[in-house]
């Protein structure tokens, strides 16, 4: 088994909690989010954010809009809807359950 493999598939499993806890503080445009993403030490390119974020879209948990940029042409900005805001606390919950599980077998 490769530990490289089980890794990436744990990233893939949070990224969409990431990216909506993200969202919850202000919209932001698809660069900021890889960028908070990178940082975050959970490397994204877009070829995986933009399926992501059409995804959550489409389930109407994120919404957009358009804004005039000074540098080139309007860019979309993503923003969490309220069914949204829901969801990702429907998500916080189960994160802190996970959390706790693994916490608990760690130490036991």
């Amino acid at each position: 088994m490769n530990a490289e493999n089980v890794k990436s598939q744990m990233r893939k499993g949070i990224l969409e909690y990431c990216i909506l806890l993200i969202l919850r503080k202000e919209p932001a445009y698809s660069s900021d989010i890889i960028e908070k993403l990178q940082e975050a030490k959970l490397i994204v390119v877009e070829g995986t954010l933009y399926p992501l974020l059409t995804r959550l879209k489409n389930s109407e948990l994120l919404g957009y809009q358009w804004i005039e940029s000074t540098q080139g042409p309007p860019r979309k900005y993503y923003k969490l809807t309220e069914k949204g805001e829901l969801f990702l606390q429907e998500l916080e919950v189960s994160w802190q359950e996970l959390n706790d599980a693994i916490n608990h077998i760690k130490n036991n």
